[in-house]
């Protein structure tokens, strides 16, 4: 298998190149607004739902995004948006999508992406996706995620890569007397820090891990990756090995049941989500956990965290090929959508969730409202684009900037070296889940047989790998 430490500053040179962003392109100059940004009449009045926050949002964060939503409305008077919570969620996704409950315009993980085009379930947006002045801009490997086998353009980036960081809660730091300014740096120490939090504060987690919902998955792989291992090796003719059972999953369970059963440093909860860990470190029951960079934006929206209690460091990375995983946000809609409805969607994927990255008006005008309504400015993501164009972001908005990046130092003095990895490219949300239970067994069985637990997984994914 290929080594796949690389970079993100060096990988996004390699497939972008040296051009600018959107001043070297064929189209409209840099800074001037994007025609879908500005407005124009569609073609007749166009209701669009659309997703909005997530469920159980603050109402400050539902005020901003209803004050977005006026903004795009005034310049587009023949587009009426219909905001709807959602949560993207492995187990009642496909149900949604094929009950037709789902938005018009909705959000998947970059590795479902593939999927959902050949099973013929979203849209093709190539033709308005074109529309776009800096379509031609995008990382090439990003926008490759969201093409089909006829090159065409099924699902748009939506949200910038994000890479798995370390979060961790300040206070609980400073209780167990460990300093909040110097994080792990490495999984030694990430276990040694969980312990003393557990002793010094009883009843909280030192550190936790996501079980369910395809999520103890997904973040064993990350864990995985930064202790040296893979789980899949494709071939060039497309045929896939599973490598479940590789060092570095054994490496990463293992460290999860020493903490669990040698340490007693991971609480009694075994059972989170994305949604629910989230919910447990902002109430101040779990001290560390693995998951996107970007997630503060969520656990202030959502959870209410105290930005003074929150910190955010570099994965801890082990062995030779260790790495981060690194995933994102396309946005899709479902294959039964009209011409009408594309060409509205266009209007409002461009106004949300890009132009404001390219076009300095819109990246302003995006984080004045948003704090004005004290919602968060400046969240560490990576390039959807290049370094260059994030750093002129970074320039636009800094006077909105109100994360505390200070607390943050950990992750985004690193971002740009971290050697990405990633998500495996086959079969992903599916292999997940057969990793969910393996994850659980170690954290609730005190006996639990990683090889064998692996050995099990891995067999029962190269079935689906197999699978034509």
């Amino acid at each position: 298998m290929s080594n796949t430490r690389r970079p993100l500053a060096a990988l996004v040179a390699a497939l972008v190149g040296a051009g600018a962003l959107v001043g070297c392109s064929g189209g409209q100059p840099a800074g001037s607004p994007s025609p879908q940004a500005t407005g124009g009449e569609a073609a007749g009045p166009v209701t669009l739902r659309v997703v909005s926050l997530l469920p159980g949002s603050e109402q400050a964060a539902i005020d901003a995004f209803n004050a977005q939503v006026k903004e795009f409305e005034d310049a587009n008077p023949g587009i009426d948006i219909q905001p709807e919570e959602y949560e993207w969620k492995a187990t009642t996704f496909a149900a949604q999508l094929a009950g037709g409950t789902l938005p018009q315009v909705f959000e998947i993980p970059f590795t479902d992406a593939k999927t959902l085009i050949e099973n013929k379930q979203i849209a093709e947006l190539d033709a308005q996706f074109q529309t776009l002045p800096y379509a031609s801009k995008f990382n090439p490997a990003i926008l490759d995620a969201g093409k089909g086998p006829d090159g065409k353009v099924y699902a748009i980036p939506g949200k910038n890569v994000y890479g798995v960081g370390l979060h961790y809660n300040r206070d609980l730091f400073t209780a167990a007397g460990l300093d909040p300014e110097n994080p792990p740096k490495t999984w030694d120490e990430v276990r040694e820090a969980a312990k003393k939090i557990a002793e010094k504060n009883p009843g909280v987690a030192g550190y936790a891990q996501m079980t369910q919902n395809n999520t103890g998955g997904w973040q064993l792989v990350a864990n995985t990756f930064a202790h040296g291992g893979r789980v899949q090796e494709v071939k060039a003719d497309g045929s896939a090995t599973s490598t479940l059972n590789n060092d570095g999953t054994k490496a990463a369970l293992q460290m999860l049941k020493d903490m669990r059963w040698g340490d007693n440093s991971m609480g009694a909860n075994f059972m989170f989500d994305w949604g629910s860990i989230n919910q447990a470190f902002a109430a101040g029951q779990i001290a560390m956990y693995t998951s996107g960079a970007d997630v503060y934006t969520s656990l202030i929206q959502t959870n209410g965290v105290k930005p003074e209690s929150y910190g955010l460091t570099a994965m801890p990375l082990q062995g030779d090929d260790a790495g981060v995983l690194t995933g994102g946000t396309m946005v899709a809609m479902p294959a039964s959508v009209t011409d009408a409805e594309k060409d509205a969607a266009i209007k409002w994927i461009d106004f949300f969730y890009l132009a404001k990255l390219v076009d300095k008006d819109r990246a302003v005008a995006d984080a004045k409202t948003l704090a004005a309504n004290n919602q968060p400015v400046g969240t560490p993501v990576l390039p959807m684009f290049n370094k260059a164009q994030w750093d002129e972001n970074q320039e636009w908005i800094k006077e909105y900037i109100n994360v505390p990046l200070d607390q943050m130092k950990g992750y985004t003095d690193t971002m740009f070296d971290l050697p990405l990895v990633g998500e495996p490219s086959q079969k992903t949300q599916e292999i997940y889940a057969l990793l969910d239970p393996v994850v659980q067994a170690v954290l609730t069985d005190k006996n639990a047989d990683i090889d064998a637990l692996l050995n099990d997984a891995n067999t029962q994914a190269q079935a689906l790998l197999d699978q034509k």
